[in-house]
C-alpha cells in the first residue's frame, strides 16, 4: 500500500460526486492510495476492486507502525487509484482482523480476489512483498509477523 501525500487533482472531485449520490456527512476528503508497489500490480488490483472481486487487502502491521500510519477501523473509507493517482473506486472497512503470516486462511486469500486466488498464491506473492518492502529498512521477513487483515466493500 502506498498513501499518496499530494492527491491527484481528479480525487477531491471523486470524493465530491460521491458526496453528491450520498448522504455520508463527513467533507473531509479521505486517504487514498493505491495497492502494491508498482504500476502493473496496482493498476490491476484497482481494476479488481472495481469488478468487485478485490474485497480485502493485507498490510503488514509493521507498516503502520514503521509509517506511523493509523490503524484502520471499521467504518473507514478510502480512495482506491491506480499507479498514476487516478481514483478507480471508494471503499469502507467492514471489518479487520489482525493474524500472523502463516496463519492466513485460504478463504482470505480468496476474499483478497489476486491471482489464482489461492493461498499458495498469495503466501508467495506477499511474502515477495513483504521482503521488499522490509529490505529498504534492512529488516527481515518472518512467517509469524502480524498481517492486517481489512475487509471492505465497494462503496463507489
Amino acid at each position: 500500500m502506498e498513501i499518496l501525500n499530494k492527491n491527484h487533482n481528479s480525487v477531491e472531485r471523486f470524493w465530491n460526486d460521491y458526496l453528491n449520490e450520498n448522504s455520508y456527512k463527513k467533507k473531509e476528503v479521505p486517504l487514498s492510495f493505491y495497492f502494491c508497489d508498482n504500476k502493473k500490480d496496482a493498476d490491476q488490483c484497482a481494476e479488481l476492486v472495481v469488478k468487485g472481486i478485490k474485497q480485502a487487502t493485507a498490510t503488514s502491521l509493521w507498516w503502520f507502525k514503521k509509517n506511523n500510519t493509523p490503524f484502520p477501523r471499521v467504518g473507514d473509507k478510502y480512495i482506491i487509484t491506480d499507479w498514476d493517482g487516478n481514483p478507480k473506486a471508494i471503499i469502507e472497512n467492514i471489518e479487520v482482523k489482525q493474524a500472523p503470516f502463516n496463519k492466513i486462511t485460504p478463504e482470505f486469500a480468496e476474499i483478497e480476489g489476486e491471482g489464482d486466488k489461492s493461498l499458495v498464491y498469495w503466501k508467495k506473492v506477499h511474502e515477495a512483498y513483504y521482503k521488499r518492502e522490509m529490505k529498504t529498512y534492512f529488516e527481515d521477513f518472518d512467517e509469524n509477523m502480524i498481517i492486517v487483515c481489512e475487509y471492505f466493500k465497494k462503496i463507489f
